[in-house]
């Protein structure tokens, strides 16, 4: 039997799957005044300052904070920034990135050599249906390039989950923000290189309160609080517990997105979300049901 979560411990991880899912809508309201690769930037230096001043180094190893600050930070977040500045809506890039959980469950296995059991691939092929439901509809709210840098962002973050698992049992925290010091670099790098210096400069000067404050919620809400409050659940209970929790995440980017954003949400749109959200249900609880029904047999 797993544990429950407390009520109080429930509300914290319901704060965090809420901060993470309506953070889709953050991002898109900031990419209005910022181009995509400047503010994934900003939002890195934001982690790091002051914060690496503050928390202590962990023992890992420096290739694998690097390894980690470049997964996450060049891949994840810049190719998602990349994909949601006119790509694909908030609402469904909230839903293709959480395809994480596919990527991060198939590299493991390669790096394992363990096979799927057959009830993952159902998963699997629910997922890929979703996607393709998402594919076939050219209402704007997703091109092709837009679900590509998507799914390679879920990849990167995948990736990002195996280095971190490779770490140990680490100060998620300081984890996350030492990691982050080897993503700036690159990013600065392909900022000026993509973005060029005159558009950043103009972003950086007209940029609003709003803008700026957005910055802060990516570094402050999404990974300092985020991480931290996530990682601190997890130290706490198995993961079978906390982890399902991370399923909401869509269900309030999109509701965010249709709420704050005005996102439509027509029929498409909820059967995509309801083939990927049940795909990932389905591996995430299979086992825990299936031990269920085994202790009443």
């Amino acid at each position: 039997m797993h544990p429950s979560l407390s009520l109080r411990h429930f509300l914290l991880g319901l704060g965090v799957v809420a901060v993470w899912g309506t953070n889709f809508a953050v991002i898109k309201l900031a990419l209005a005044q910022m181009p995509p690769l400047l503010f994934a930037t900003l939002r890195f230096v934001a982690v790091i300052l002051p914060a690496i001043f503050l928390v202590a180094r962990p023992a890992v190893p420096w290739r694998n904070l690097a390894a980690y600050g470049l997964l996450i930070g060049v891949g994840q977040f810049g190719l998602m920034f990349i994909a949601m500045n006119g790509h694909i809506s908030p609402g469904l890039a909230s839903l293709v990135v959480q395809t994480q959980v596919f990527f991060t469950i198939g590299l493991a296995m390669w790096l394992s050599g363990e096979r799927a059991h057959p009830v993952q691939g159902v998963s699997l092929a629910l997922a890929a249906g979703g996607i393709g439901v998402i594919l076939l509809h050219t209402d704007g709210s997703a091109t092709p390039l837009g679900l590509v840098l998507m799914l390679l962002a879920a990849l990167s973050w995948a990736g990002g989950n195996i280095v971190s698992r490779q770490a140990g049992r680490v100060n998620m925290l300081a984890y996350v923000v030492w990691s982050s010091a080897f993503a700036v670099p690159p990013l600065v790098v392909l900022t000026l290189w993509q973005e060029g210096w005159t558009p950043v400069r103009t972003a950086l000067e007209h940029a609003d309160a709003a803008a700026w404050a957005a910055v802060a919620w990516q570094a402050v809400g999404n990974s300092l609080f985020g991480y931290a409050a996530w990682g601190w659940l997890l130290a706490r209970y198995p993961a079978a517990t906390v982890t399902p929790m991370a399923l909401l995440v869509p269900v309030f980017g999109m509701g965010a997105s249709a709420f704050w954003l005005g996102e439509s949400l027509p029929g498409w749109k909820l059967l995509a979300a309801a083939l990927v959200m049940g795909g990932l249900a389905l591996n995430l609880l299979w086992p825990h049901l299936r031990r269920w029904v085994l202790q009443r047999v």
